[in-house]
C-alpha cells in the first residue's frame, strides 16, 4: 500500500517527466505537420487532442498521443489521392478523414476488436515503418537543400536533387547537419527537452547569420486560433472515399499504438486493456477533426521519452499538455522564426530510431519471412505509402494462405510403452501398429485446404490397406470447421467406412465436434459395421474407445 510521502514523490516525478517531454512534443507537432503538408497548428491542436484525451481515458501510464511520423506520411498520402479543391475544402476533407479515424476506433470498441491488429503481421509492420523512415528522410531534403524537383515521389525525387546539386544551399545543410549532430549528442539525457534546445539554438543561428537573406526559409506564423468544431459538409462519394482511406489509418494507427503501450506494459509487468485503448485513441482522433487537426497516436518514441524521463502515470501526459499550452501563448511567436533546415532535422531525428536494421535482422537469421520484410520496404518507396502498406499486407495473407492450402500430416505412432503418439519422422524410438494408422493435420482444416489434405489422409489408408483396421485422425489444429471441410470429412469418413475399417476424430474442440455429431449423425447412427466415433478426447483416449467399440479379431 502506497504511503502518502511515496504518492506525492510520485506526482512529482510525473510533473518532471512531463516538463522534460513537453520540450519534445512541441517540436515534433510542429515538425510532423510539416510532413503531413499542413499547417504547423494543425500538428499542435492535435497534440492537445491526444494528451488530453488519453490522459483522462487510456491505461497506459507510458504511452503518449499525439501526432505520429506514419500517422502523418499516411495522411499525405491520402490527402494527395484526393481531388483538388480549395484550401479550405481541403481542411474540411482533412477533418472529415481523421473523424472517420476516430469513428473506426470508436467502432472497434463496440465490437471489442482488440486483436485487429493482428491483420498485419509484425514483419510488414516494421518493414513499413523501415520503409516509411526511408521516404520521410527523403522528402525533407528539398526544404534542407533549398531545390525542390518538379516530381516529389521518392524515385524521381533523389535523381531531381542531383541533378541540380550545383544549386544546393549549403548553409541550409550545414545548418542542418549541425542540428542532427546536437540531437543525437543530447539524445543521451532523456531528461533535457533536446528538441526545444535546437529550435532554440536555431532560431538564434537564424538572426545572427541572417539565413532568411541566404535563401533559408523559416516555418512562418503560426496561428494557435480554436473555432466551434463543426462537422464537415461534404459529398456522400467524398465521405466514402475518405472512409477508404480512414480505415487503412486507423488499422496503422492502431498497430503502432498497441506496439507501443503493449511494449511497455510488458516491460514493466503492468496490465494491457486493447478495448479502453481503442476508446481512448477513438476519441482522441474525433477531437482532433473537430478541431482540424491531425490524426494520433501513440508513438514509440515520445513514449520511450516518457518512461525514460520517469513518469509514473497518465498525469504526466496531462502536465505535458499544460506545459505545451503554456509556450504557445507566452512563446509561439519565436517558434515561428525556426530555419526549415532546423525543423527538417528533428523531423529525421524523429524517425530516424525506425531506420535501424537491427530490428529486421532477427527475420534473415531465421530465414523467415524476409520476403515480406523487402516487400514492404519496396511497396512503400515503389507505390507510396498506402499502396505499399496494401500491397505487403496482400502479399501477407497471399504467402500465408499458399502454406496453408499444402496438406500438412503427420503419421504418429507409440513412443516406448507410454500412452504418448508422437510424430514418427521425428522420433525415432516410436513405432506404428500395423492394424492402426494414426494420422495429426498439423494446418488448420478450411476450404483452401480440405480437398487436399483429407485426399492425402485417403491415399494412405490404402497404402496400409491389409493388416489395417483403425483409424484416427487428430484434428487438434482446426477449432472450427467450415462447410467445406465438414463436406470433406463426411467423405472421408464415408470412404473409411466402405474400407471396413473404423474410424474416430480425436481431439475435436467444442464448435467442431458439434457440427460433425450434424453432419455424420447418419453414419454415427448405423450400429452394425465398423465404428465411428468422435470424441474430444486425446489421441491416446480415441485408442481405447476404438479397442472397446471394436475389439480385435
Amino acid at each position: 500500500m502506497s504511503t502518502p510521502a511515496a504518492t506525492q514523490t510520485k506526482r512529482w516525478q510525473d510533473v518532471s517527466a512531463g516538463l522534460s517531454i513537453a520540450g519534445l512534443l512541441l517540436p515534433e507537432a510542429v515538425a510532423y505537420a510539416s510532413i503531413g503538408n499542413l499547417a504547423p497548428q494543425a500538428g499542435i491542436l492535435a497534440l492537445f487532442a491526444g494528451l488530453l484525451c488519453y490522459g483522462v481515458l487510456g491505461t497506459s501510464r507510458f504511452a503518449i498521443v499525439s501526432a505520429t511520423s506514419s500517422s502523418a506520411a499516411v495522411l499525405a498520402a491520402a490527402m494527395a489521392s484526393m481531388p483538388g479543391g480549395t484550401a479550405g475544402h481541403r481542411l474540411m476533407l482533412m477533418a472529415g478523414l481523421v473523424m472517420l479515424t476516430g469513428g473506426f476506433f470508436l467502432l472497434a470498441w463496440v465490437a471489442r476488436l482488440g486483436s485487429v491488429t493482428q491483420f498485419i503481421a509484425k514483419p510488414v509492420l516494421r518493414g513499413f515503418s523501415f520503409g516509411l523512415a526511408i521516404v520521410i528522410i527523403v522528402k525533407q531534403l528539398p526544404g534542407v537543400l533549398g531545390v525542390q524537383p518538379p516530381q516529389g515521389d521518392v524515385l524521381h525525387l533523389v535523381p531531381g536533387l542531383l541533378a541540380r546539386a550545383g544549386q544546393w544551399n549549403g548553409r541550409g545543410a550545414a545548418l542542418c547537419a549541425a542540428a542532427l549532430l546536437l540531437l543525437f549528442l543530447l539524445r543521451r539525457a532523456q531528461r533535457w527537452p533536446a528538441g526545444l534546445i535546437v529550435i532554440a539554438l536555431g532560431i538564434g543561428a537564424g538572426r545572427w547569420l541572417d539565413l532568411p537573406g541566404h535563401g533559408v526559409a523559416l516555418v512562418g506564423a503560426i496561428d494557435v486560433s480554436l473555432a466551434m468544431p463543426v462537422l464537415p459538409r461534404l459529398t456522400q462519394a467524398e465521405w466514402t472515399r475518405l472512409a477508404e482511406l480512414a480505415f487503412a489509418l486507423a488499422l496503422i494507427l492502431y498497430a503502432e499504438s498497441y506496439g507501443a503501450i503493449r511494449s511497455f506494459a510488458l516491460k514493466h509487468g503492468d496490465p494491457v486493456a486493447p478495448e479502453r485503448d481503442l476508446l481512448a485513441l477513438g476519441m482522441a482522433n474525433v477531437l482532433a477533426g473537430l478541431l482540424q487537426a491531425m490524426p494520433v497516436g501513440a508513438g514509440y518514441s515520445a513514449t520511450s521519452a516518457n518512461e525514460a524521463a520517469g513518469a509514473t502515470s497518465r498525469l504526466a501526459g496531462l502536465v505535458a499538455a499544460a506545459v505545451v499550452g503554456v509556450i504557445v501563448l507566452t512563446l509561439l511567436p519565436l517558434v515561428a522564426l525556426t530555419p526549415v533546415p532546423v525543423l527538417a532535422a528533428v523531423v529525421i531525428h524523429a524517425v530516424s530510431h525506425t531506420l535501424n536494421p537491427v530490428s529486421l535482422q532477427p527475420y534473415f537469421a531465421w530465414r523467415r519471412d524476409r520476403l515480406l520484410v523487402l516487400a514492404a520496404i519496396a511497396g512503400v518507396l515503389l507505390f507510396g505509402v498506402l499502396d505499399g502498406l496494401l500491397v505487403a499486407i496482400a502479399i501477407s495473407l497471399l504467402l500465408m494462405l499458399r502454406r496453408l492450402s499444402r496438406p500438412g500430416m503427420s503419421v504418429l505412432g507409440r513412443l516406448g510403452e507410454s500412452h504418448d503418439y508422437v510424430k514418427l519422422a521425428l522420433h525415432r524410438n516410436a513405432r506404428a501398429q500395423p492394424e492402426l494408422l494414426i494420422l495429426r493435420l498439423d494446418e488448420p482444416l478450411f476450404f483452401v485446404n480440405a480437398e487436399r489434405s483429407l485426399h492425402l489422409a485417403r491415399a494412405l489408408v490404402e497404402e496400409r490397406a491389409g493388416p489395417l483396421r483403425k483409424v484416427i485422425l487428430s484434428l487438434e489444429e482446426s477449432p472450427d470447421l467450415d462447410g467445406s471441410s465438414v463436406e470433406a470429412l463426411r467423405d472421408f469418413a464415408a470412404f473409411v467406412r466402405q474400407q471396413r475399417l473404423s474410424l474416430a476424430l480425436a481431439r475435436l474442440k467444442e464448435p467442431a465436434y458439434m457440427v460433425l455429431q450434424l453432419a455424420l449423425g447418419d453414419l454415427l447412427a448405423v450400429q452394425a459395421g465398423p465404428a465411428l466415433l468422435l470424441s474430444e478426447l486425446s489421441v491416446a483416449e480415441a485408442v481405447r474407445l476404438l479397442d472397446a467399440a471394436a475389439p480385435e479379431k
